[in-house]
Formats: C-alpha cells, structure tokens, sequence
C-alpha cells in the first residue's frame, strides 16, 4: 500500500451548547463543505450528556446530503489501493465523551472528537482517540486536530500487503496464526511497534510461494521423509535385509517403510512433521496457538523433530539463497509467527505514545466497524425474541415459525426499510448493530454489497426527512418517537428483544405473483403470496391447550433449512466458537441463496446470469465427456422444496439495487478468475454430497481440476472453497481411496502442487492421519515407479550409444 495515501482524511470536534445545543467546533484541515448541524448531531447523539463515554460511526459521500465538496483534494486517486478503487465513501470513528464539571452549566462539559477515513476498519483508529480527545479537554485548540491528523498519517502502511479476493476468504476462513505467513512475509517484514527501524528484507531470501513448479525446487518435509526411509532400506538391505529397522527415534517400526514413516510413536509423520516449520522457529508458537491445525500443535508439542538431512536450513520449504540470507528470513519469520498473521502489525505515534496498531488484512468494504454476527444471533435468538405483526412472504419463508434472524436477513436483501431501536441503551450499541445487520446481508462483504450505501449506523432527527427517503436504509436510533411514526417496514428494538413487522407491509410491498406462476404449478409446494399475508395473520406459536391455529401454509416447519441453520449457528456460539466461524456459516448461507437463485431463474425464465447455467455431468460415446454445473442439489424433491421456499424472497430480491450489483459482479468474477472454464464449486459440492458418481465423473472432476491448478492464484482459489468448516481438503481426499487407478494417481497430483505452496502444505496438515498416509503412501510409489523406469531408460541408452550394432537392429526392428 502506498505511503501517499492519507490515512486520516479529515478530523472533527464537535461540543454541546446548553444554549445552541450541538456545534461542530473545528474541521481540519479544511471545512467539509456540508451540513455543520448534521454533522454535529451525528457526533453527539440523544443522552450523549448521561453516559461518560459513547461511540458512533457515520459515513460520508453516501447520498446527495452528506456528500463533501472540500475545495482542495485531499487525496488523489492514484494513492488508493486496489480494494479502495472506485469507492468514494468515507467512514467516520466518533468518539464522545461527558465530563463532570461544577463550573459548568448543568455541571457537566460534553465534547466529541471523529477521525474521518476511507478506510473500513475504523476501529483501529479507537485507541488513538481516546488519548486525542483527553487532550483536546485539556487543551480545547485546533493544535490538537493537527496533532492527531498528523499522527495517524504518519502510521506506516508502507508494506502491509494488499491480498486477493481468495487470499482474504483464506485468510478470514482460518483461525490458524500463522496463516498465509509466507506470503505475507514475502513483502514485508512484522514491525516492533516498539521499535522505528525494520529489517530490510533480502529478496533472495523471501520465503514465499515459488513462482514456478520445478521438481527439483519441491524438496518438502515429506520428500526428506521419501529419501531418508529409502536411505534406510538400503541400508538395512546391505546389512542383511529380511530383519525391521530402526526408525532415527529409536523406536520399532514396521518393514513396510509407508507404514514405517507414518509411525506416530516415531520421528516422522509425513505432512504433519514439522520440522520444515520448526527450522524456522515458529512451530511452538504461531502452529501452537492455532486452533485448527491440531496435528501441528500434537506433534510441536511431544518435540518431534526429523532428523534427515533433506529437512535442514538448505532444503527447507521457505529456504532459498545463501545461508546468510536464510538466517534472515528465518529471523523474520520468527518474529511474524509471534504475531497473528491476519493483522497487519504497525504503530501510532501521537505525543510520544507510541501505540500498537493491528490491521485486519481480510477485511470486505461491505464490512466496517465491529459489528458483531454473534451479538446480533444473540440479541434475536428464538428464545428470547418476540416476533409481531403480519406476515408476508418476502420476510417469513417458513410461515411464522421464520427464525428472527432469517427474518431479518429476508428484510435486507429485499430492500425493506429497517429500523434497529435502543432506547436508553448507547449509541454505540445500535451503531454496532446496523454494521452487523450489513455484514449479515451481504455474506459477510464476500458476497453481496449495497448495504452500508443505505446503512446509518446513528440516525438522528436533525434530517430525518432525507434519510428516509433512502430505498431500503438501515438504520440505528435510540429516540422511541421513531417507532410511533411507523415510517418502516421491519422494526428490531435491541432493548427489548422485539421483532415487529409493520402493519402497513402488505400495502408498500404488494404481492407480485399469483398460483399460476409456472415454479408454482410445478413443484405444488408453493402458495400464492397473496394467499399468505394479510393484516390479520399475526406472527404467533400455536399452543398444546387450542386455539386459533394458523393456517397450514402459515405455520411452518420445523426442521425447515432456514431453521435447522439457525439452530447450527447458535449451538456454535453456545459452544464458544469464533466470531470467524460464525460469519464462515453466514457466508455459505448467503452463497447458498445466490446459487438457488441462479437455479430459479433458469427455471423460470429460462437463463441465468449470476451463475452457471445448470447441467448434469454427460457422457456418451463418440462425445466428449462434459462436467455439470449450477446450484447442487441432493435429489428433485430437494430441489423443489428448496425452490419454492425461496421463491417469493428471490422475486423481491431481483427488483432490488443489490441484485443488479451481482449481476455485474459475477460478470466480473467470470473473467477473471484464475480458474476459468468449469464451475469449481459444483464440482466440490458433487464429491461432498454425491450419494454415488460414475467413474467417468470423478475422473474427469480430478483431472480437470489438476489441468488447472498450475499457479499460486489457481491454488488460492481452489482453497478458498475448502474451508475448515467444510472439512478442508477431505472432498479432494476421497479421490486417493477411488477404485479405479487413473483417480488415485490424479488425486495424488493434485495434493502434490498444493504441497508446492506455503498455504498448501498448512491445508494438508489439516487432513486426519488416516488420510495422509493414503496420500503419502501413494505418492511415494507413484515417485518409486518413476525412478525406476528412468534407472531402466538410462542404461539401456547408454548401452545403444557404445553398440552401433544394437542401434542398427534396433532400426532394423523398429521399421
């Protein structure tokens, strides 16, 4: 990222007047060119004078009313970086503090202070503002704004790398610390926030991914392992042979010499040895401390080290150049793996503080702040929710057993207008809770995007008028009048854990589609919409002691997807999963939906153009074979159930801003894709989920998917759509456990150039033992078979070429 880009765009103080009520008091360096009371009210919100503390988020250059005109550019469009390009937003980090003051009218002295950037991850900018607005009570001058501009661009941002779309999924997908560490090390080296000088980094030495495949530049730990077993067969042969050999531990081993090299008792485990990694001093650390690579931490843990040559400083995976330049990049290595490699590690210099600052590196536009996916779960679980008001299709796909959250979801990609309301709770909370709702409905930002345009973390009255006007905003209040209004479509009070469904819904969003829609008429599953809502039809739980029962249509099922996702999802927080893992499930709801989508509108219209069109894998003779495509499903009576409970939410979506923006962005992804030619993801959902495959199939999957993968961006895509959560590698594994050779020996080329890489190796680890020794196993009779037939080859030429007579008689015989 380019040094020239201005971290800080712009920093705001305002104050509260008992007589004028909100002020903004300095814009540095250079008025806005705004509405001032806007602006102001937007950093002091309603009660900011009852609470010691609040924050609030707000943003910029998003619609025609709070759009900036500063009459100088501040920024050019050449320092941007690539995630920055084309985006004009700007998001402000408000911090707003009261402090008690008997001089003072009312006693008490209310000040707030924002940091106005382009970058998404505000928070980072928190602990610096915190020191800044202290000193601004202290000393109330503009010398304080310049201080703090000053400081925050002077943070050194200089090489924090700037990953790809599949390298963030990687990245955020992983709770491993040490993930994508040699390509993060590959441009820059951890900064010591303690320290002002890095260590200039030797560009023989980078220990990043390798460029090209050569064989002879794979020297790995396994291959270590494939030569010291044979070293040691040899020599047991020469000392006899027949009797078992002793592994370099010292402990009993089998004669088999894969099974020898997989003894987890001895001093190899194949992938899962780790002492490539503990060369460079980071498997007690970084792989320790990683939750997801268990076998790195079991193995680290006992101190189980190779020995063999082929595994020291001059053939490890990362060592290139002299030995010199190895002991640097092996330094380097060790202090990144004391850090978490999803961040970015730099600093703050504000007033001779120096304060440590760690930038997400895999952070989405679509993603700002802290907005928490576990919070919003949470806030809106079944258990606790009450849901009211009518139904209508387009927000309760299950009838009213719909969970809250799914609710919610529906709401957003449907354009509905969303009011999240806190009375009497912090803006703070609200705020975060509006950026949680955007990131729910775009998938995290992997996905879609269009939310945070509409979104208003803290909207106020000061110009209600305008931000209402807005199509289907998002927004975060804490007055109660705006809930008497009725100017919404879905109203979620966080106080109080209520969901409510406007009265008005069926009026300003009318059902578009009757019973004799064609997806209708064939799958019999789906009513009308104007069949399933209307004004009395109240969200209720129908009770074992009678009552009015909802209409059939109306209640529900249970074990329907939406809710049994739901269920995964909170039983996941209550198990204490991550916030990672939690927004990993979203994604693949939201990816899920898109691709049920594409299916939709082929069915209906015809064609599709978010997705590949829909085929089954084709094989007949005298044609070549050809891989299916398009959305998964199990069987036809999945496929229609799941059709039809999408339908109506799929409808609304379409007409929305959102949609037209996937629309383009599948256009794009299309084109650019390292991996171009067959749809990838319905072949991984094909080897997870098949109940049975042809041959033909699953040797054409395997092959087609190794005649692709001959780069670093070819791997990184493949590995961004094997998630942890989706058991990684182990759909790639099946193929080592084939009948037919052909899938075997193509499965085991394909492990073997993700073994080429960094970030491939750190995936294999992830496979059980049972797995990798079948990998292992057969890659090292796979590289048997092919030594021996070059040791054959080479002689026999060798032999031709000293009898003319033989190469004559071969000639002879050959015609």
């Amino acid at each position: 990222m380019s040094q020239d880009v201005q971290h800080c765009s712009f920093v705001l103080v305002a104050d509260f007047d008992i007589d004028r009520g909100a002020q903004l008091t300095y814009q540095f360096p250079q008025p806005l060119g705004t509405d001032e009371g806007l602006l102001a009210n937007l950093m002091l919100p309603d009660g900011a004078e009852r609470q010691p503390t609040d924050w609030t988020v707000f943003f910029l250059n998003q619609t025609p009313f709070n759009t900036i005109k500063p009459p100088l550019a501040i920024e050019s469009d050449e320092g941007r970086s690539a995630a920055e390009e084309g985006s004009n937003m700007l998001y402000g980090i408000n911090l707003v503090r009261t402090k008690l003051d008997k001089t003072a009218r009312r006693g008490a002295i209310v000040k707030a202070m924002a940091i106005v950037t382009r970058y998404p991850f505000v928070q980072i900018f928190k602990p610096v503002l915190l020191l800044a607005l202290d000193d601004y009570f202290m000393n109330p001058s503009q010398d304080c704004l310049a201080r703090l501009f000053d400081a925050v661009n002077a943070m050194d941002l200089s090489n924090m790398p700037v990953l790809t779309r599949y390298e963030k999924i990687i990245m955020r997908n992983t709770e491993r610390q040490d993930v994508m560490i040699g390509r993060s090390f590959e441009d820059y080296t951890y900064a010591d926030p303690g320290t002002a000088v890095q260590h200039p980094t030797s560009h023989t030495a980078r220990p990043g991914h390798r460029p090209t495949n050569s064989g002879d530049s794979r020297v790995s730990f396994e291959d270590g392992l494939l030569m010291r077993n044979k070293k040691d067969r040899e020599g047991n042969v020469r000392n006899g042979g027949g009797e078992s050999y002793k592994s370099t531990s010292g402990m009993r081993s089998p004669t088999s010499p894969s099974e020898a090299s997989f003894s987890l008792d001895g001093s190899a485990v194949w992938v899962g040895d780790e002492s490539g990694l503990d060369q460079m001093g980071f498997v007690a650390t970084a792989s320790a401390a990683s939750a997801s690579s268990t076998s790195v931490s079991s193995v680290a843990g006992r101190g189980r080290r190779s020995t063999d040559a082929s595994s020291s400083s001059s053939h490890g995976p990362y060592a290139r150049g002299t030995d010199g330049a190895h002991s640097l990049a092996g330094a380097s290595v060790t202090s990144a793996a004391l850090k978490d490699s999803h961040f970015y590690h730099t600093a703050i210099n504000y007033n001779e503080h120096l304060l440590p600052v760690k930038v997400p590196l895999s952070t989405f536009p679509e993603e700002v702040g802290e907005g928490s996916l576990t919070m919003l779960c949470t806030t809106f679980s079944p258990a606790i929710t009450t849901m009211t008001g009518p139904l209508h299709p387009h927000l309760h796909t299950n009838g009213a057993l719909t969970p809250p959250v799914i609710v919610l979801f529906n709401a957003l990609i449907t354009g509905k207008r969303i009011i999240f309301l806190g009375h009497h709770k912090l803006a703070e909370n609200v705020s975060n809770h509006v950026l949680a709702a955007c990131a729910l409905g775009s998938g995290c930002g992997v996905v879609l995007r269009g939310f945070i345009k509409r979104a208003f973390p803290y909207a106020t009255l000061i110009n209600r008028e305008e931000w209402e006007t807005i199509p289907g905003y998002i927004a975060g209040v804490t007055n109660p009048i705006f809930e008497t209004a009725g100017s919404w479509d879905l109203l979620c009070d966080i106080g109080t854990n209520r969901m409510v469904v406007s009265k008005e819904i069926h009026a300003n969003h009318p059902a578009s589609w009757s019973s004799s829609h064609p997806l209708m008429s064939r799958t019999g599953a789906l009513k009308a919409e104007s069949s399933i809502g209307s004004e009395e039809d109240v969200v209720r739980v129908q009770t074992k002691e009678g009552g009015s029962a909802l209409k059939p249509e109306l209640a529900g099922r249970p074990d329907s997807a939406d809710n049994l996702f739901i269920e995964d999802v909170l039983g996941a927080i209550a198990s204490h999963y991550s916030e990672a893992h939690v927004r990993a499930k979203f994604t693949e709801y939201v990816l899920r939906f898109v691709r049920i989508a594409a299916r939709y509108e082929e069915d209906v219209l015809g064609s599709t153009s978010i997705s590949w069109p829909t085929a089954s894998y084709s094989e007949h003779p005298g044609e070549k074979p050809r891989l299916g495509s398009g959305a998964y499903f199990a069987d036809d009576a999945t496929c229609a159930r799941d059709l039809a409970v999408n339908a109506s939410r799929i409808e609304a979506w379409r007409r929305t801003e959102c949609y037209k923006l996937f629309q383009a962005d599948w256009k794009h992804v299309v084109a650019t894709n390292p991996i171009q030619g067959f749809d990838l993801p319905h072949q991984l959902s094909r080897l997870r989920f098949a109940k049975s495959m042809s041959d033909g199939e699953a040797e054409l999957i395997f092959r087609t998917i190794a005649e692709n993968l001959h780069t670093y961006d070819q791997v990184t895509e493949l590995l961004a759509w094997l998630p942890p959560h989706l058991h990684g590698l182990q759909p790639l594994s099946f193929g080592l456990f084939h009948q037919q050779e052909a899938v075997r020996e193509l499965a085991v080329d394909l492990l073997n150039e993700l073994r080429a890489y960094p970030i491939g190796v750190q995936f294999l680890q992830a496979l059980n033992h049972f797995q990798r020794y079948a990998y292992v196993r057969q890659a090292y009779a796979k590289e048997q078979r092919l030594k021996d037939s070059n040791s054959l080859a080479i002689p026999q030429s060798a032999f031709m070429s000293r009898t003319p007579s033989n190469r004559s008689e071969s000639s002879l015989g050959g015609g």
